[in-house]
């Protein structure tokens, strides 16, 4: 008998397409109308006379495919910012410089095994929390979540020599960076895409996002920490205790070596972005940064180009690979700077990373052709997410054209509104996490969803920003479980653990971060929080 598949996530999007399509043949279409300040919902055919006219919805059966255009246009700017990153990443993934700023950070923390206190806690113990930390933040900030996969060869024989397994080792990488995914703090491919649809200031309420990460990074560390602690006095406990022979083997990961360089053109790469830092300087000497309610005015861009002149130069002085993770951590800070001094949006932030990997490129030596390669090498790897957020938005325009979904929040407002704002975002955390499970991709869910979870929590009073939230834990714990997700099958591959027997280890270990979302949603509606 042959065995079922999940469907590939695009046909899962149009049989979403085709079951609101037959929504509009039963769901009787109706309008919110802002009055004297106040939302009042109408029925299309008992409008008020003053609005007759207006608003024109239709039963949609072949309009479920002229939807991907109009789907697509609509989501144009997100589309060609998710191509753009994709690209900007492969280009430094190729570079291999952020392969050796992991080794390197591996090589240091040994060094910590000299002071008798690190000896106390246990280095091994400082080096699993300081890797998850380093990819979790990498999470956090710019979504790191396929770039993960690179590192699991380099992280599993680590783990097997610390005396731990390919779970262990698995959790210091891939689960690390979706913890950070799942808190997120800057992460343009689900904060910034959601706050964006929600039309809420890109990145507020970072600070209330900044303690979630520390309270998820808390928790999910110690379990895992927990977990090594038993696998390290008895190794046989663990799941995978008989596949690991092949990492014992030490088949993957003894000969992976770079060699450090430094070509002409990385000296080339360091003036010109010098020399254009210092433009900037003269033109923008002092920035104003807000976060939240609070304002700080100072020369931010001067120092940071006066540091730059020194690390770029000390960087280029041992290997190219040093100048490019430089590269790598200014563009987070300028990302940083540009969002909360100067209102970037996602135009600005692709522009910034794809000046990052093409700086990267030209620096370790890639001609202009090569570049080019890369770059669309790396558009295709992330082809697929960036067509599904347009197919998604096709979602949406069926349900408008077809005039329900005001219909449908005024549905939920009724049949929800008398649970409280907290039961009320709960739900929603709920909603958004059976989503995921479904469709893997952060960019699709929160096409799909916050054009209506956004408006619906406006009905039931709770602030957008909550909803973001929701949305956010929603999208990123039931990652490291759900079979439709392309990275986590890709990781485990790798890894060489089987799907079942990932199962049966991380569904506890999901079940705790998902309650930990929900209680962590709470103070978004009771409390008074910068943002919300």
């Amino acid at each position: 008998m042959r065995k079922r598949q999940i469907p590939h996530t695009f046909v899962i999007v149009f049989m979403l397409i085709v079951v609101a399509a037959v929504m509009t043949w039963f769901v009787k279409p109706g309008h919110y109308i802002e009055e004297n300040g106040v939302l009042n919902f109408y029925y299309e055919d008992s409008l008020p006379q003053q609005h007759l006219g207006e608003y024109h919805s239709e039963i949609q059966t072949w309009q479920v495919f002229s939807a991907f255009f109009e789907g697509f246009r609509r989501q144009s700017s997100i589309i060609v910012f998710i191509l753009l990153i994709g690209g900007a990443f492969w280009i430094l993934n190729k570079s291999r410089a952020i392969d050796m700023g992991i080794f390197s950070f591996l090589k240091f923390t040994r060094r910590l095994e000299k002071n008798f206190i690190v000896r106390k806690i246990g280095v091994d113990n400082i080096i699993i929390v300081l890797i998850m930390l380093l990819f979790s933040f990498f999470g956090a900030v710019f979504g790191m979540s396929e770039e993960c996969i690179a590192f699991i060869v380099i992280v599993i024989p680590l783990a097997i020599s610390m005396g731990y397994d390919s779970i262990t080792g698995l959790c210091m990488v891939y689960v690390a960076a979706h913890i950070g995914f799942a808190g997120a703090i800057l992460n343009p491919f689900t904060i910034g895409i959601a706050q964006g649809i929600a039309e809420v200031p890109l990145f507020s309420g970072i600070e209330y996002r900044v303690f979630c990460w520390i309270i998820i990074n808390i928790v999910g560390i110690a379990m895992v920490l927990a977990y090594a602690g038993k696998i390290k006095k008895k190794p046989s406990m663990s799941l995978m205790y008989e596949e690991d022979s092949y990492w014992r083997a030490g088949q993957i990961g003894e000969d992976d070596k770079i060699e450090p360089f430094v070509p002409f053109s990385a000296w080339i790469v360091y003036a010109v972005i010098l020399v254009a830092m210092i433009c900037f300087s003269i033109y923008y000497p002092i920035s104003t940064i807000k976060i939240g309610m609070k304002a700080a005015t100072f020369c931010i861009i001067p120092v940071l180009t006066v540091i730059f002149a020194v690390l770029g130069a000390l960087s280029l002085r041992k290997t190219v690979h040093n100048f490019i993770l430089l590269l790598l951590a200014y563009t987070v800070i300028y990302l940083i700077v540009g969002v909360l001094g100067y209102g970037w949006y996602v135009m600005e932030i692709a522009t910034l990373f794809l000046v990052m990997g093409l700086a990267a490129g030209f620096a370790v030596g890639n001609t202009g052709s090569e570049i080019a390669k890369l770059l669309l090498d790396g558009m295709k790897d992330i082809f697929s997410a960036a067509v599904v957020v347009g197919l998604a938005a096709g979602i949406v325009v069926v349900l408008e054209n077809g005039g329900v979904i005001d219909t449908i929040l005024f549905g939920l407002s009724k049949s929800l509104g008398d649970f409280g704002k907290v039961a009320s975002v709960e739900i929603m955390y709920g909603i958004q996490t059976l989503v995921n499970i479904i469709i893997p991709s952060g960019s699709a869910k929160a096409a799909i969803t916050m054009p209506i979870m956004a408006p619906f929590g406006d009905l039931i009073g709770v602030c957008r920003q909550a909803t973001v939230m929701a949305f956010q834990f929603g999208d990123g714990f039931t990652n490291m479980i759900t079979p439709t997700s392309g990275v986590l099958i890709a990781a485990l591959g790798v890894a060489r653990i089987p799907y079942q027997k990932w199962f049966r280890w991380v569904w506890k270990y999901i079940l705790v971060l998902v309650i930990l979302g929900a209680i962590l949603l709470v103070p978004t509606v009771l409390m008074n929080l910068n943002g919300f």
